[in-house]
């Protein structure tokens, strides 16, 4: 099986984040991998181990995206790409799909397509469903079991976890799978892993390369725009410690306490 996985790199998840002059910056918090994303390139290093064939990891942002590739060459994908290009500057999750889309096609012959449910930082979720809709191919969402896949009848089978409970269904391949935590428990990479992962040499390519027009990605070819990001309000808080000589004592002063408030 040929599989790409779609990974993202995001600021770390203990990144205290703040808006300066309305933008967003996490200051000199490390960039991580996404997390959703580890379960998908686990998810990619399983079938590959089951069915053969190979795992390629491809990602869109700054150059600086380069080290979450490595990540992935370092717990076992084959092959690595980067999309880098400012022209990419302000693209939205249409944008970024479409430019996945593109990459997709030019590595031709791709049986599946597994990404992470949302990336951490811009919590859309959309990606994946608008990466299908480029491709034509099958989306399939929420995505916590993968049952069976059948490389010789190009059929997957799934079980996707919803709110109304579970829900298995089956489709055609080549298809887009986005994936949940409890799929699987990703790996972590070995030392001669990360090794080979740090002299490796990760192709990049801009927009060119993958024949998309710049009004089509960027602020440009955005639908959606941030005109201005500000924070919330601070809101100050008050701590009151209330004694007594006894619990009872104690829970009639709260008590009388919220009634003043009007709290209950």
């Amino acid at each position: 099986m040929n599989i790409v996985v779609c990974v993202k790199q995001v600021p770390d998840t203990a990144a205290k984040l703040q808006v300066v002059d309305s933008h967003v910056t996490w200051g000199d918090s490390p960039l991580i991998v996404n997390p959703w994303d580890e379960y998908a390139y686990e998810e990619a290093l399983l079938l590959k181990e089951k069915f053969g064939g190979k795992a390629t990891a491809v990602s869109m942002g700054p150059e600086s995206a380069v080290e979450a590739l490595k990540t992935c060459l370092a717990v076992g994908c084959d092959e690595a790409y980067l999309i880098t290009d400012p022209a990419l500057k302000g693209s939205d999750a249409s944008a970024t799909a479409l430019t996945l889309a593109k990459a997709v096609q030019k590595l031709g012959d791709v049986d599946l397509i597994l990404l992470g449910k949302q990336a951490i930082d811009g919590d859309t979720g959309l990606t994946a469903a608008m990466l299908g809709r480029h491709l034509g191919w099958t989306v399939l969402t929420q995505v916590i079991k993968i049952h069976e896949i059948d490389p010789a009848a190009k059929t997957i089978k799934v079980e996707r976890f919803m709110e109304e409970g579970r829900q298995v269904c089956s489709a055609k391949l080549p298809a887009v799978v986005s994936v949940i935590k409890g799929i699987n428990e990703p790996r972590y990479p070995s030392f001669m892993g990360i090794r080979k992962a740090s002299k490796a040499t990760i192709p990049t390519w801009g927009i060119a390369d993958l024949g998309v027009d710049a009004g089509q990605v960027g602020a440009s070819g955005a639908f959606v725009a941030w005109p201005e990001i500000y924070p919330m309000p601070v809101k100050e808080t008050k701590v009151e410690w209330i004694e007594g000589g006894s619990p009872q004592e104690v829970a009639a002063k709260l008590a009388d306490k919220l009634i003043a408030e009007k709290i209950i």
